[in-house]
């Protein structure tokens, strides 16, 4: 690592000892040495983004991330470099030098986050704090075979970060492991009334966030990958079907349509309004690449941006059905890993395709981990992407610690509460899903049955019902179910709003775990319609009946 431009500042060994020794030593993070991306401020010293230009003011006190590090006893050792302001996913838009993987001095580290990313990778420390807008903390850590968390926007203060797009930045952790990670995640997510965009942890997940992911979706398409990245793609796939109990594949279309907008839609104009004073005039202390994109914005109208707006709730509304059955979507986090003299030749265009499964991720408001996944043919590091909607933060680092052979304990069945497993109405988002809601439910898992169970759509009035039966004939892949945990008490009240011919039994899961759950006589469904092709009861509900 010797000659990589990591730093922007290293703390005097006298001031880190002296922050060392304030330290609690029974405090979660005692004494972990820490590095801090220089677009976020550490008390003293100056916050630079990589402009040389802003070197001559110290800040007046520490970011809320960086307060709540120390406060877990953490230690500073100094700033890291990056892409001038936070602008870019290569590595090498910084006056201050460019970083490389350290795989390869041939290949780009990965950026924004660069010199942070190169720190943990290289053991320089083992945790480090970065910034992740359109990917700058996950696409480092691909790049450098480390944990990189995004977590869900506003969980984490922004307080005392200098903005790239206010809406969209996100502070993040880059780690060599999962269980580190996960311990600073619990240090550094607080509400802040110093962060307008801050937003506290609901007290319970939104109904249709697992608490422990057992569903993950992947692209149904070809992905454009470079032809190493293509081969550990692959092998990643086969490592999924060992990690997840089922991989399904969706349509990312709209996601990475999404994505798209950050650079090519109006969302420039905010970057603009972040740090457009600070590039002009023109001069060496600026990244000729990081100025010319960002001037840019400064011509973005106001119907572009309301239009921008309106494309961007279209494509959620479109992406939205995918989190309906799936748990989590994996990703590669890039579609290949390019060289430093790659980016020199096309430092636009390499960016852009280096970005194209990271930049969507909080303009539609998901959390995401990147993964390392092995290595390429050629010895680089490969890395994926789990990525979930918004406040699934902590199921989502189980399911990224399984992947990484790392403990990830089942959430426990609390007292009092019983597992039923729903196959209709009662899924999440369809009409009677409030009843479990209500009843101080949550999702536990999703899920499949045994092989031998049909799916009927019972006939008569109110809302649509399916039934349930286990007559031996069924398909070997099962019927699509979610477990829910529900109180006790709760069950029988359940019962009483289900009509006949449905009621509570024994259902056998695709684990072989035996659970309660709605199941219909089998004489009761001698008139109703066989909808078993379908899978389950939310695509039988977009079949017409007959």
């Amino acid at each position: 690592m010797t000659g990589q431009p990591l730093w922007t500042l290293k703390l005097d060994r006298s001031e880190v000892d002296e922050l060392a020794g304030r330290a609690d030593p029974e405090a979660p993070l005692a004494g972990v040495r820490f590095a801090i991306k220089d677009n976020i401020d550490l008390a003293g010293h100056p916050t630079t983004a990589a402009c040389p230009a802003l070197a001559a003011k110290p800040a007046g006190a520490s970011a809320t991330a960086v307060r709540l590090l120390l406060e877990a006893g953490a230690v500073p050792v100094g700033k890291t470099n990056l892409d001038q302001f936070a602008t870019g996913l290569v590595g090498t838009r910084s006056p201050y030098g460019a970083c490389h993987s350290v795989a390869s001095p041939a290949h780009v580290s990965g950026g924004s986050s660069s010199g942070s990313a190169v720190a943990v990778a290289s053991g320089a420390v083992p945790l480090a704090l970065a910034t992740d807008t359109a990917g700058s903390g996950r696409v480092p850590a691909a790049f450098n075979g480390i944990v990189g968390v995004k977590p869900t926007r506003g969980l984490v203060s922004n307080a005392g970060v200098l903005p790239a797009v206010a809406d969209l930045d996100c502070v993040t952790t880059l780690t060599r492991t999962v269980a580190a990670a996960r311990t600073a995640f619990a240090a550094l997510v607080r509400t802040d009334p110093q962060d307008p965009r801050s937003r506290p942890t609901p007290p319970r997940p939104p109904a249709g966030v697992a608490a422990r992911m057992r569903v993950v979706a992947v692209p149904d398409g070809d992905l454009d990958l470079d032809p190493p990245h293509e081969e550990a793609w692959r092998a990643a796939l086969d490592r999924l079907r060992g990690v997840a109990a089922h991989v399904v594949t969706v349509d990312i279309g709209p996601f990475l349509d999404a994505g798209r907008l950050l650079y090519e839609g109006p969302w420039l104009a905010a970057r603009y309004a972040a740090i457009g004073r600070y590039l002009e005039p023109d001069g060496p202390h600026l990244d000729p690449t990081v100025r010319r994109i960002v001037m840019r914005g400064r011509d973005i109208t106001g119907p572009d941006v309301f239009a921008g707006f309106e494309r961007l709730a279209v494509l959620r509304a479109q992406t939205e059905p995918v989190w309906a059955d799936v748990d989590a979507l994996m990703l590669p986090t890039t579609p290949g890993h390019p060289r430093l003299a790659d980016v020199a030749a096309d430092p636009v265009g390499v960016n852009a395709r280096v970005g194209t499964f990271t930049t969507f991720a909080n303009l539609l408001d998901l959390c995401a981990v990147a993964v390392p996944a092995g290595e390429r043919a050629d010895g680089l590091p490969f890395g994926v992407q789990f990525v979930a909607p918004a406040f699934a933060d902590a199921p989502l680092l189980d399911l990224a610690a399984s992947w990484c052979g790392e403990p990830a304990a089942p959430p426990p069945n609390p007292p009092g509460t019983a597992l039923l497993a729903v196959a209709g109405a009662h899924l999440s988002g369809l009409p009677l899903n409030h009843e479990l809601v209500s009843a101080g439910g949550r999702l536990a898992f999703r899920a499949r049955t045994a092989p031998g169970y049909r799916l009927y759509r019972l006939s008569g009035p109110g809302v649509p019902r399916p039934g349930l039966v286990r007559t031996g004939d069924g398909p070997a892949e099962g019927i699509a179910v979610e477990v829910w945990q529900v109180p006790h008490q709760a069950v029988g009240g359940l019962l009483d709003t289900v009509p006949a011919p449905l009621g509570l039994g024994r259902i056998e899961l695709d684990d072989g775990t035996p659970v309660t759950g709605f199941l219909a006589a089998e004489h009761g469904v001698r008139d109703a319609t066989d909808v078993t092709s379908a899978g389950g009861w939310r695509a039988a509900l977009n079949q017409p009946p007959g």
